[in-house]
């Protein structure tokens, strides 16, 4: 089976990395590329193809649940899911078209593992 091919965004470089180690360490993900910006996720979005993009919540600009909204509006689009520091009941996810939301506090390979098997189970 081929690794899952995975976009980070995240507006702060020390995020970025953090959570590029955790796709890195974990077995069967690959980190293809990584955003600061939900602008800029559009764009890697459309010309890499990702399997998986990990959105941070609170971009500048474009915030993460609008992104979310427009990466997941396209033909086969990748899985999304949410990362903040953020309370999960502070906004609404799947409104945004996240299939899961992950508090960055916790965010490790288990999590990541447990998200993308929890949102391409066929019971989903």
């Amino acid at each position: 089976m081929a690794d899952v091919r995975v976009l980070v965004v995240d507006d702060q470089e020390p995020f970025r990395r953090a959570i590029a180690a955790v796709v890195s360490a974990t077995d069967g993900f690959v980190l293809v590329a990584s955003a600061p910006t939900g602008e800029a996720s559009l764009h890697v979005v459309a010309r890499l193809r990702p399997d998986l993009v990990l959105m941070d919540v609170n971009l500048p600009g474009m915030d993460g649940l609008e992104a979310t909204r427009r990466i997941t509006a396209v033909d086969d689009p990748p899985v999304v899911v949410l990362l903040s520091t953020y309370d999960h009941d502070e906004f609404d996810v799947t409104d945004a078209g996240a299939a899961a939301y992950l508090p960055k506090a916790t965010f490790g390979p288990d999590l990541l593992a447990a998200a993308w098997a929890a949102a391409t189970s066929p019971h989903r």
